[in-house]
């Protein structure tokens, strides 16, 4: 009989704590939450103060009767669930069903599954938190709200199954704002100079870059007044007349916070931000490593603090004094962004002693690139700054302005072990020289190119850069991102194109309904004022009831108005150019579980249905047949010619580009063929089908 009972969420987190626990102490998992509202219903008593009806999660009965009994028998129950609003709800639902007073030492919380963390926490147990239960009980019931209450109307007038969120339909909407933004951009005309110039003993010419006329920028717009500017240097002297030199240091990133987590690993590890949670779980919770038994090898994960404890700050700093030196070392603080939760450390190893390379043997690939990822970032963010000489020079021509700007690394700092990756990348620390240059130096002009330009849309949102916006607009929170994003693509409100969020039919009908219809709750500025409301309720500053009812009075209202006006609105169905061959009426576009397709408007008595096929404006690069866009089974886009596989080979992952030409050799597609076994398959199906 267990004098204690430890309960925690997972089995991994379970059986990591009981290694550093002696003695009659049991360590329990609740498999997540035990209680919540329920499915069938609203579940929100509005009439009541908005009381929730919680019930126990189907399927738990015999957990539930296991975790009372155990902790019947026990003499002490602590909740160790995890440290966040999300971990204070579990463990006051524990409570609840076990008949703990939320009031009592039962509460034990700890940023690392270290065997010290552990124990000074079961040393210090407190009471729930009654305000960051009210916080998240606060989002759960708004976010039930606003879904139950919006969702109904997209059934009626769009199709059954889909729903609406307040944090997801705002994710949709920015991404449909991109997308329109893209269909909208008119691209615009820039051009660009470069004089390749000689310098007296130089081996080799560098390059300089035109920038004005008489020491004021110039900006090019066309070839006519390319020409002239060319016309007008043919025969002018390029003189350097200044030349400055200096210094520029680059500082470390800051430790890993959930958002620059979830960036860094899309961008260099080409993880999903729902991947890259789960491989972090793991590692917080723990690793068997040899000689040390189950490990927690990172601090908790949900975090939007950049902030380090002293102990590990020491470790730091013995690691890399010892590793690099002592001129590698620079204590650093980092300031928090203003309106993030400090509850937690920034993400960082749990013992620096376990290098990476230490413990590769004990995690699997993706795990030891994760690691590997937040090991790094951590140490770097305790080293000093990079170093680097630079030149800018300023060459005339006549009255004309041509640059250049060089620079060379003098000390790498940071950089030997880590550097940050951007979305879009600037070059600005790959080393540019410059031969030794003199004031007043007549330069040779060995060549001048031009290169016309046409100006871009903005890129399409990725999993890490729509993440960026949501922390920047305070939209969400860490322990959404993830399940916002799953969500909206399990929806197919958007779906990936080469890592690119890109919203399809479905999304954008969506989208223009809500923003139509129910304008505030899409709005960015009301999502990021809910969530600040929600960090004033868990700071004790605000009742979670008095600002759902504030909210409640005028959403309902807004609801009540839309359904009226929609109530006699019927959405009709676009008609195609595509006529039915089965009874001759025109066929409409319909939208279902894969998007859109072509469907007769006869239904039911012509059930006729077709899928439609997306070309690209290239012809086949081998037959000059129309080339169609189709999907493999992940969802992925390939390029496949209409007369593929009868008279042309012509398939590829990449769209076809005019005039280029198309190896056979390269990685291709696999397209499924049909078998005489496959259609003798099928037919069977459809006989039977038939006769039910």
């Amino acid at each position: 009989m267990a004098n204690k009972l430890i309960i925690v969420e997972s089995p991994a987190k379970a059986s990591t704590i009981t290694k550093f626990i002696g003695g009659s102490v049991k360590v329990m998992a609740s498999m997540g939450h035990i209680r919540d509202l329920p499915k069938s219903k609203l579940g929100v008593d509005v009439e009541n103060n908005f009381e929730p009806q919680y019930i126990n999660i189907r399927g738990k009965a015999a957990l539930i009767k296991s975790l009372k009994k155990e902790a019947n028998a026990a003499k002490t129950v602590y909740l160790a669930t995890d440290p966040d609003r999300e971990g204070e709800a579990i463990a006051w639902h524990l409570a609840y069903i076990l008949g703990i007073s939320p009031e009592s030492l039962c509460r034990v919380t700890f940023n690392e599954i270290t065997k010290k963390a552990v124990q000074e926490s079961i040393k210090n147990p407190r009471t729930i938190d009654k305000n960051l239960f009210d916080a998240q009980q606060a989002r759960r019931v708004i976010d039930r709200i606003v879904g139950y209450k919006i969702s109904p109307v997209l059934w009626k007038k769009v199709k059954k199954g889909l729903s609406a969120g307040r944090v997801q339909s705002v994710v949709v909407k920015l991404i449909v704002e991109r997308e329109n933004e893209i269909e909208n951009f008119v691209p615009e005309e820039y051009w660009n100079i470069y004089a390749k110039l000689l310098a007296k003993g130089a081996k080799r010419p560098f390059e300089a870059k035109f920038y004005g006329k008489n020491d004021e920028k110039l900006e090019l717009k066309n070839k006519e007044q390319v020409d002239s500017i060319l016309k007008d240097l043919e025969k002018a002297e390029f003189i350097i007349t200044d030349i400055k030199k200096g210094q520029r240091k680059k500082t470390p990133a800051p430790p890993f916070t959930t958002s620059t987590m979830g960036q860094e690993a899309s961008r260099k590890l080409g993880f999903t931000l729902k991947k890259t949670m789960s491989i972090a779980q793991g590692l917080y919770e723990g690793v068997k490593v040899p000689e040390k038994g189950v490990v927690g090898l990172i601090t908790y994960m949900r975090t939007d603090s950049t902030r380090i404890s002293e102990e590990a700050r020491s470790a730091a700093k013995t690691y890399i004094e010892a590793t690099y030196g002592t001129a590698y070392y620079e204590n650093r603080y980092y300031r928090t962004k203003d309106g993030a939760q400090d509850a937690h450390e920034a993400i960082r190893p749990t013992y620096v002693d376990l290098t990476p390379e230490k413990i590769k043997p004990s995690l699997t690939k993706d795990q030891y690139k994760l690691y590997n990822l937040i090991y790094n970032r951590f140490i770097a963010s305790q080293m000093s700054a990079a170093e680097y000489d630079t030149i800018a020079v300023n060459i005339k021509a006549d009255d004309y302005n041509f640059k250049a700007n060089g620079q060379s690394i003098k000390f790498k700092g940071f950089m030997k072990l880590y550097v940050e990756t951007k979305d879009e990348e600037t070059g600005e620390d790959d080393e540019l020289i410059l031969p030794s240059l003199e004031l007043n130096e007549k330069l040779k002009n060995e060549n001048i190119n031009t290169k016309q330009s046409f100006t871009e849309p903005p890129a399409r949102y990725t999993e890490a850069s729509i993440v960026k916006v949501l922390e920047e607009k305070g939209i969400g929170r860490p322990s959404t991102y993830a399940p916002t994003i799953s969500t909206i693509l399990e929806r197919r409100y958007i779906q990936k194109e080469q890592k690119q969020l890109v919203p399809t039919e479905l999304g954008k009908i969506v989208n223009k309904l809500l923003i139509e219809n129910f304008g505030d709750i899409v709005n960015v500025e009301f999502t990021a004022k809910v969530e600040e409301e929600f960090d004033l309720i868990a700071e004790g500053k605000e009742n979670w009831q008095d600002i759902i009812s504030d909210f409640y009075g005028p959403f309902e209202k807004e609801v009540e108005k839309v359904e009226k006006e929609l109530e006699h609105v019927e959405l009709v169905d676009e008609v195609s150019d595509v006529q039915c061959e089965k009874c001759g009426r025109m066929m409409v576009y319909k939208y279902g579980r894969y998007g859109k397709f072509l469907a007769c408007p006869g239904f039911p008595e012509c059930r006729n249905a077709k899928p439609i096929i997306e070309t690209v404006d290239v012809p086949c690069p081998v037959c000059g047949g129309a080339v169609q866009v189709k999907k493999s089974k992940r969802g992925r886009k390939f390029y496949i010619c209409e007369n593929n596989p009868e008279s042309c080979e012509y398939i590829s992952w990449n769209k076809p580009k005019v005039g280029e030409k198309w190896e056979p050799k390269e990685e291709k597609p696999k397209v499924e063929k049909k078998t005489k076994a496959s259609t003798k398959k099928t037919t069977k199906k459809k006989a039977s089908a038939k006769k039910k």
